[in-house]
């Protein structure tokens, strides 16, 4: 037996036939040093969180060393990037060890980020710089904390070798976490060598791990998109809400469990501005804020196009019953969307105009450039009926240059809470739960990235830390709240392959 601690690994996919995957032994790094480990994922997972951070453990999460049970695997997919096909993607720098049962019997991926080439590396290294993963870390865990369905960061550690990007960087591994890491572009891949055997084996495994009540129904493959686009249609309206823009919504990054993966070139909006890109090579706005509703339906009419064979034996009847369901995107993902717009402000019962009252809102960020996130948090001190005689609307007139617009919609949205038969304490609560204080802004994770490139990795873990409760006033923690300075401000994300 080896002597670091052991994962209770059940592993699944790596049961199924070799064409998913290519066996794949991580490649050992020299010196592995802990950057930052997650305590309350470890105790989810049912880990023992003092063993994982012992030099047994790191080697472990570094790669060094397997743990008993593992079977590492890369996984192969397709997908589109960009709009264009790429035939054959697949786990280029990633190892997935093996899965275990967490707390509820709930099943995870564990899967090693940077470990090393694959042969779907596509002439990479595999391996990723501390820049990137230090982003993944705060961000996913930042996501986890505002209820957006996300992969995790178990792990992060630093490998003590340098990887050659546009200059020589200090190289990491992340160590992620997922209920599943099967993309839209899994499925497509067999799609597209028209292996329709293997295509009805994903589908089969896809729905006895993560739908199981759907094997019953009249049409499983159906029921299965239904499903998908019901979870990508309340991922997305969840992203929009927060002002997250993730900057690389390939099909190869399409869930097909709804959670957000892969956080490259994401970022999250300070200004309003639905034309908002981050993406230093997303040089038409493709995934733009506002295009990711857009995107997303395109992502799901590719997913239906894998299924079609599987739907009906009758193509005509097939494809009819297919597009049905990608037709009812856009109405669909507009009722989460204004639901969850509804909740931020405040607002539980349904009026039929109550989209213009979000437009409204928006309007007004967008024409002054007022900051997404704090505009929707100071409204919470603005007061839904008088209070004796004072307004407490201040911090939000005061994020604009000119008050004119915003007060006129403050006396709509007051008529509109008229209605409500909540208390205002209860509104507010709503209020609160759904407008963060704090998110990950782009100044503040750079700051702790160019840190971290220092081995200084105090930044990440007090930003990680103000993150973990993004919902709740922490005193002390202002400048977590504030967008950046002219000069701090950050333009341009990067994929860091």
């Amino acid at each position: 037996m080896n002597d670091h601690p052991v994962f209770d690994f059940d592993n699944s996919y790596a049961k199924l036939p070799d064409t998913f995957y290519t066996r794949q032994q991580p490649t050992a790094v020299s010196s592995p040093s802990l950057i930052k480990f997650n305590d309350e994922l470890a105790k989810l997972l049912k880990l023992d969180a003092a063993a994982m951070q012992s030099d047994s453990g790191l080697s472990m999460l570094a790669g060094n060393t397997i743990p008993d049970g593992a079977d590492p695997i890369a996984a192969v997919y397709a997908g589109h990037q960009f709009g264009g096909w790429a035939p054959q993607l697949g786990d280029g720098r990633a190892v997935l060890l093996g899965e275990v049962l967490g707390q509820g019997n709930e099943r995870y991926d564990i899967q090693l980020k940077g470990s090393g080439p694959t042969p779907y590396s596509r002439q990479g290294d595999g391996r990723a710089a501390v820049g990137p993963i230090v982003r993944e870390y705060i961000v996913s865990e930042a996501m986890a904390a505002l209820g957006v369905p996300t992969t995790r960061a178990l792990c992060a550690i630093a490998t003590g070798d340098l990887v050659r990007r546009e200059t020589m960087q200090p190289g990491a591994i992340l160590t992620r976490v997922a209920q599943s890491h099967v993309r839209v572009g899994s499925f497509q891949f067999f799609a597209a060598r028209r292996d329709h055997g293997a295509l009805k084996q994903l589908t089969d495994y896809i729905i006895n791990r993560h739908y199981p009540t759907l094997a019953d129904t009249d049409n499983p493959p159906l029921a299965l998109l239904k499903a998908v686009v019901d979870k990508q249609a309340q991922l997305v309206a969840h992203w929009q809400s927060v002002g997250f823009i993730h900057g690389v919504m390939n099909t190869d990054n399409a869930s097909v469990i709804g959670l957000t993966i892969d956080y490259g070139p994401c970022a999250f909006m300070d200004a309003y501005n639905p034309e908002t890109v981050f993406s230093s090579i997303d040089h038409h706005g493709r995934y733009a804020y506002q295009n990711q509703p857009g995107i997303a339906q395109w992502n799901m009419a590719n997913f239906a196009q894998c299924l079609l064979p599987l739907i009906d034996n009758d193509d005509e009847k097939s494809l009819a019953a297919a597009q049905e369901v990608i037709d009812s995107f856009p109405a669909q993902f507009a009722q989460v969307y204004l639901a969850r717009f509804r909740h931020k402000l405040g607002l539980s019962l349904e009026e039929a105009d109550d989209i213009k009252l979000v437009s409204g809102f928006l309007d007004c960020l967008a024409e002054d450039k007022v900051d997404f996130t704090n505009a929707f948090r100071s409204l919470l001190l603005c007061s839904v009926e008088s209070d004796a005689g004072t307004d407490k609307a201040d911090a939000l007139q005061s994020l604009f240059s000119s008050t004119q617009a915003i007060n006129s919609w403050l006396e709509q949205w007051r008529t509109r809470h008229e209605i409500e038969t909540n208390s205002i304490e209860s509104r507010s609560e709503l209020m609160r739960r759904n407008n963060p204080a704090y998110i990950p802004r782009n100044h503040l994770v750079q700051k702790a990235i160019t840190a971290a490139e220092q081995q200084d990795y105090e930044p990440m873990h007090e930003l990680a830390s103000v993150l973990s409760d993004p919902h709740s006033k922490q005193p002390g923690a202002e400048q977590y709240a504030l967008p950046a300075k002219p000069e701090e401000e950050v333009k341009a994300t990067f994929c860091g392959t």
